[in-house]
C-alpha cells in the first residue's frame, strides 16, 4: 500500500519561508508519473499548488509563481516544496500527492491518485 508522508508544516509569519518535504513508500508494481503538493483552505476546494513529472517538468499555480520551487528526488522517492515570501492567503493544509501508473496488459495502464494525510500550513499577518 503506497504511503506519503508529510513533514515541515507550521506556524510563519507573512514573508518567512517554509519547506515542506514527502517522502513515498509501499509502491510496487508500479511508476510514479508525477509527483506533487496541493492544498486546501477552510471552506474552499483543494487545488493544486505544484506538480513535477517523472521527466521533470513541473507546473505551478499562477498564485505562486516565483515564489514557491518544487523539487523531487526520483532515487528516493521524495518531493519537496520550498515556500518563500509566504502570504496570509497561503494558509491551508497542503498535501502531498503520487500518480503511479500500473499496467494491466497490452499497452493499458491504470492511474491512480494517492495522497498524503496533510501538513497544516498558517501565515500569520
Amino acid at each position: 500500500q503506497v504511503q506519503l508522508v508529510e513533514s515541515g508544516g507550521g506556524l510563519v509569519q507573512a514573508g518567512g519561508s517554509l519547506r515542506l518535504s514527502c517522502a513515498a513508500s509501499g509502491i510496487s508494481a508500479g511508476i510514479i508519473n508525477a509527483m506533487g503538493w496541493y492544498r486546501q483552505a477552510p471552506g474552499k476546494q483543494r487545488e493544486l499548488v505544484a506538480r513535477v513529472t517523472n521527466g521533470g517538468s513541473t507546473d505551478y499555480a499562477d498564485s505562486v509563481k516565483g515564489r514557491f520551487t518544487i523539487s523531487r528526488d526520483n532515487a528516493k522517492i521524495t518531493v519537496d516544496l520550498q515556500m518563500n515570501s509566504l502570504k496570509p492567503e497561503d494558509t491551508a493544509v497542503y498535501y502531498c500527492n503520487a500518480e503511479i501508473l500500473r499496467f494491466v496488459s497490452g499497452s493499458t495502464w491504470s492511474k491512480s491518485n494517492n495522497w498524503g494525510q496533510g501538513t497544516q500550513v498558517t501565515v500569520s499577518s
